[in-house]
């Protein structure tokens, strides 16, 4: 019984860890793109359901629905060691990953609407020549 309940502190400790990933997801988007409060409201009821969901799921999965305090400490340690540990250095490189890649596809866009413009430009102007001849 109790090598049970030590695998089971485990995996909801686990659980935790998975908790602290989806509520990063949710922190490097709001660090990424700026967001009304509107969509961080709904961004915040999205992380409750998810982790409601995932608790309740890991709760059925593994104790049959048995619910027990040792669960709920589980799920906060593993919450808890993982903002202390990994959490900073994750946000720092996914948001540093996300803002390359908005300034790299921002430059994209810059660069092709300039193109097509001096296209549109050049033709326009050689039309307005040919009509004036």
């Amino acid at each position: 019984m109790i090598n049970n309940q030590a695998l089971l502190f485990l995996i909801f400790s686990l659980n935790g860890v998975i908790i602290g990933l989806i509520f990063d997801f949710f922190r490097i988007l709001r660090k990424s793109f700026k967001t009304s409060n509107l969509i961080t409201y709904i961004q915040d009821i999205i992380f409750w359901i998810i982790t409601g969901m995932s608790v309740i799921f890991f709760m059925y999965k593994f104790t049959d629905g048995t619910i027990r305090m040792y669960m709920f400490l589980g799920i906060l340690l593993g919450f808890i060691i993982y903002i202390l540990t990994f959490s900073h250095y994750l946000i720092m490189i996914f948001v540093f990953i996300i803002k390359r890649t908005k300034y790299f596809l921002d430059s994209i866009i810059h660069i092709s609407l300039k193109k097509i413009f001096l296209f549109y430009k050049k033709r326009h102007c050689s039309s307005q020549i040919n009509k004036k001849q």
